[in-house]
Parts: structure tokens; sequence; C-alpha cells
């Protein structure tokens, strides 16, 4: 009798491999790690062979288990393009983008919001880091899509825009500088600091935080100085009080994607890019 391989297993099971742990794959797969286990259990007992080992507290493929892989992602692939022929190119499965601080609370309120609520159908997953992790994530295949900060010469950049000196202008006038910062790695952090070094200007940081909304509160509350692009939002330098303080790099938006990704991502892709460089949410976002 023939043996049926679900592919709701097949999908938690790449996923898994894809993430790296059980952990990880429950923000791809989106249940719970005891029921991920369930399901590999139920794998592992329909095929009559053991997937995984561990070696120390790493999940590592057995060799039914490396087999198996390079079939599941072929019967994936053609479960996705049936259903994409069947229900007009709409993706039923996840769409995962990555976004860096700055640009989460336009996007997520926004074309990010008016996609989940119009195409149901897709898992809309996504992770707010740095710059630095999501371009490893996408290049390991755990991101779609990927909007990030880089050079202002970015082959990439979709937009390049002004850093921007923020703060109490009174500040600028200190003999040390008070500064707001994010924890590294940041571009502006780096920037801002090598601007100053080079000036030989004296600072002290008065806040290192991961969080962008923190260091906003403390910027505008007059508590250090800080840069960034006009997207997060704090007070700007008036230009004479800039103009005590050394000139800031360009920086870039950058988008990233997969190049085989499901034609529903790369019509998201476009118009997250709308909306970043227009401000604007663009058409009707269903796929």
């Amino acid at each position: 009798m023939a043996v049926n391989l679900p592919t709701e297993l097949l999908r938690s099971f790449t996923a898994i491999v894809d993430s790296g742990s059980m952990l990880r794959a429950t923000e791809r797969v989106f249940v719970t790690q005891s029921a991920l286990s369930l399901q590999m259990r139920r794998l592992e007992e329909t095929l009559q062979a053991p997937l995984f080992h561990r070696e120390g507290r790493r999940l590592v493929l057995t060799p039914v288990g490396q087999t198996l892989l390079a079939y599941a992602r072929e019967i994936l692939a053609t479960n996705d393009r049936a259903v994409a022929a069947v229900t007009g190119d709409a993706l039923a499965g996840p769409a995962r983008i990555g976004m860096v601080q700055d640009f989460a609370e336009t996007l997520l309120t926004g074309v990010l919001a008016r996609f989940a609520k119009l195409n149901p159908d897709t898992q809309l997953q996504v992770r707010v880091g740095g710059s630095q992790e999501l371009l490893e994530l996408l290049a390991s295949d755990r991101l779609d899509l990927v909007l990030c900060m880089g050079a202002g010469d970015d082959p990439a950049a979709i937009a390049v825009e002004e850093t921007h000196w923020l703060g109490e202008p009174g500040l600028a006038t200190e003999e040390v500088l008070p500064v707001a910062v994010l924890e590294r790695p940041c571009r502006f952090r780096d920037a801002l600091l090598a601007s100053l070094e080079a000036r030989n200007r004296p600072y002290r940081i008065v806040l290192e935080t991961p969080s962008l909304s923190v260091l906003r509160a403390a910027v505008n509350a007059g508590l250090g100085l800080s840069c960034r692009t006009d997207l997060v939002g704090a007070r700007r330098l008036d230009c004479e009080a800039a103009a005590l303080l050394p000139a800031l790099p360009k920086v870039a938006y950058v988008s990233h994607q997969r190049p085989d990704v499901h034609p529903t991502i790369r019509r998201l892709a476009e118009l997250v890019r709308a909306a970043v460089v227009d401000g604007a949410d663009g058409p009707p976002v269903r796929a």
C-alpha cells in the first residue's frame, strides 16, 4: 500500500533543517516546539526511520533525513506551484520579510498590515533586526526579502538619504558632547563616532541601547545627541547647531530578495519599495 507524506510534516521538517533548530523553526511554521516534536515523530513513524540525531545540542540529519530533504523540497515546490495555479498565483505559505527598526513602525502599520489582511492564505513572518543579521538570514534562506541600511553608494539602494544630527540644539555647544547610540553593530553609531573622532571632538556616551524607540525618547528628552535619517522621527538639529558638528555620510535604503521567490513576494517587495521611496501604500496588495 502506498505511503503518503503529509506536506505539513514535510514543511516542518525542512523548516527545522533550514533554521538549524526546533526552537527557531517554530517561528517559521507557527506551531509550538512540543507540537513540532510530535510532527517529526509522526513523520519518522510514517517512514519507519529516524530523521535526526543529536550531536551535543545540535540536531543533525541522519542518512535517511538527508535523502528525504531533497525530495521534501521537490514535493513542497510542486505543491506550492499547484496551489498557485489553482488559486490564481496566490501564495499559500510563508512570506518572510526582515527589516531594520527604522522601517518597522511605518511598514508594520501600513503596507504589511494591508498585505496580511488581503492575503489571508499567506503567512506573513516579519523579523526586525540589524542589517548584518538580516542579510545573513537571507543568505541562509531563512528570509525572502530584506529591507536594511547600506552605504550611500550601495548598488542595491532604492533610495539615498541624508544623515542628520538629532537632539537639543544647546547640547551641540557643550565641551564634551553627550551622545546617544544604538548598540553595535550599527551603521549610524559608527558614522557618528568616526566623525567626532576625525575632528578630535570630545564626547561621552550617555545612552547605549538596542531599542530605536528608547533612543528616540532619549534624544527628544534632551539627554544626548544622535544621528539618523528622517525616518526615526526625532528632533533634528537646526542649521546653526548642526554647523558646529562634523558632516555625516549619506545612507542608502537597501532592498534584497532571494532570486527564486514567489511572484507574490516579488509584488510585496515592489509595494514595500513604493512605501519607502514614495511614502505611499501603493496599489492594492492582493497577490
